[in-house]
């Protein structure tokens, strides 16, 4: 295939998949904690008997959500394509292969690397269960992967509470084949990255030889319940905005932990980070470690293991593009983030126009197609 655009971060939720896909692939032992879909008020939905709520089948985002006409300009757009319509009629267009290329093609782009249900197995608030939850849906994936392997790279999903846990699903991962990174589940309360207790899930990465993600979360959601109705916009409108900004401790601990010292080549991406911040983060990280950590196990400045080994997505940051000579062009990967509400499906292509219109046909070309290209195996 002749790829000119590949989206670097695109997405499979929980709601999309198939209603009886955890209950009839569970062990014995954990069938009754498993997601299931039953009827809601507004329509099917998913649940588990453990009290959890994931959202409306097929419905908006990764929660779920009810889409409701002009409360937000991107999911709009979104519906206006019949996205969430045909959701509500059973048609399942993010997780149908056939159907899902041909709205990637309406979009422009010809491959898609994808992210998936970490969010739920946190909401399930069942670390046993999640774990099995994310090996069905591990099955589920390379399956769905292997329909057209030109066109999609899975992720694995990666739970982070037990480390044995997360290494023997990698190695579940890589004895099956057919996905092409691991994501590590990015929760608030996990352990810091240079937690000696991370070391075995280290090792088993570097051994797959698989790329490893963290895909961005925010910080803690703001109880807006208790709240006046001003005041709940107020939180939710910084909460939003500043959603990105926590990936900054991901990348510090990372670099800082000696990780990468380690295993010189673990590739690390930090999803849907955005990047304008990212050169800052570098140069304190490479002043402070001048001024006084030298101590630290890494011989080489900070911002030089991000050359190296790490890379970033986004899909919107003009701001980003314009310090795209600090932040390397080998190491910035665009994404549309499809099917979620924060993305920019289905206009891709004017969004491409109008942030990197003005770079250098390589430049451009490498951010959004070459770099995915090369990191996920997609032949150019």
């Amino acid at each position: 295939m002749q790829y000119k655009v590949i989206s670097a971060d695109c997405h499979i939720d929980l709601i999309w998949l198939p209603p009886d896909l955890f209950t009839a692939n569970a062990s014995k032992e954990l069938k009754d904690r498993m997601p299931f879909v039953t009827d809601g008020e507004k329509g099917p939905v998913w649940v588990s008997k453990s009290g959890a709520r994931f959202g409306l089948r097929n419905g908006m985002g990764s929660g779920g959500r009810e889409y409701i006409p002009g409360q937000i300009h991107r999911s709009d757009r979104m519906a206006a394509e019949g996205l969430y319509e045909d959701g509500k009629n059973g048609i399942s267009r993010i997780t149908d292969p056939d159907l899902r290329i041909k709205d990637q093609d309406r979009d422009g782009v010809q491959a898609e690397v994808l992210f998936g249900i970490l969010g739920a197995g946190m909401r399930l608030n069942d670390p046993e269960a999640a774990t099995e939850m994310m090996r069905i849906y591990n099955q589920w994936l390379a399956n769905f992967c292997d329909t057209h392997p030109d066109r999609f790279a899975g992720l694995a999903a990666i739970p982070n509470h037990d480390v044995g846990a997360a290494v023997a699903e990698i190695g579940r991962v890589v004895k099956r084949g057919g996905l092409r990174g691991l994501e590590v589940a990015n929760t608030l309360d996990m352990k810091p990255l240079y937690d000696p207790d991370w070391a075995p899930l280290w090792k088993a990465i570097h051994d797959s030889g698989l790329p490893m993600h963290f895909h961005t979360i925010g910080s803690k959601k703001p109880d807006m319940d208790a709240m006046p109705p001003l005041q709940a916009r107020q939180a939710h409108a910084v909460y939003i905005t500043g959603f990105q900004l926590g990936m900054a401790r991901i990348l510090m601990e990372i670099i800082y932990s000696g990780v990468l010292e380690q295993y010189s080549d673990i590739r690390v991406v930090i999803a849907e980070s955005g990047t304008g911040w990212i050169p800052y983060i570098l140069e304190r990280m490479d002043l402070e470690w001048e001024d006084q950590y030298q101590d630290l196990t890494l011989t080489m400045k900070p911002s030089e293991y991000w050359y190296r080994q790490c890379k970033a997505t986004y899909q919107s940051d003009k701001i980003g593009i314009r310090l795209i000579d600090l932040l390397g062009e080998d190491n910035v990967m665009w994404g549309s983030d499809f099917p979620h509400p924060d993305g920019i499906w289905p206009d891709s292509q004017s969004f491409i126009e109008n942030e990197l219109g003005g770079l250098p046909e390589k430049t451009r070309h490498k951010i959004v197609c070459g770099n995915a290209a090369k990191l996920y195996g997609f032949a150019i």
